[in-house]
């Protein structure tokens, strides 16, 4: 099957600079999606508390898995998603230069 022509829908995790702060969010365009927090063209939230920087994300075909899973990780403890991103990003390091914006 030629999954091409099928719109993407992720779920992302920013932080901030200290990674004390974390956000989830959805979108599908994750590269504009990212610059537009990074330009703090997002007001509130993320423009309040400068988080800007991706940690980690998941990519869905569907829109109901990817509200699904977002709703889930919205839910778990700072430590619980820590370890998440720990997993697949362990410096905590900025994906934004790898997502091929």
């Amino acid at each position: 099957m030629n999954w091409s022509k099928y719109k993407l829908y992720f779920v992302y995790i920013l932080s901030n600079k200290s990674n004390n702060v974390t956000y989830i969010g959805i979108t599908n365009n994750l590269a504009r999606r990212v610059y537009e927090h990074k330009n703090k063209m997002v007001e509130g939230f993320t423009s309040k508390y400068n988080v800007d920087k991706l940690i980690y994300y998941e990519e869905y075909k569907e829109t109901q898995y990817a509200l699904n899973r977002e709703k889930q990780l919205k839910g778990w403890t700072k430590v619980k998603k820590a370890n998440l991103i720990n997993k697949l990003n362990p410096e905590w390091k900025d994906l934004y230069n790898q997502i091929g914006t």
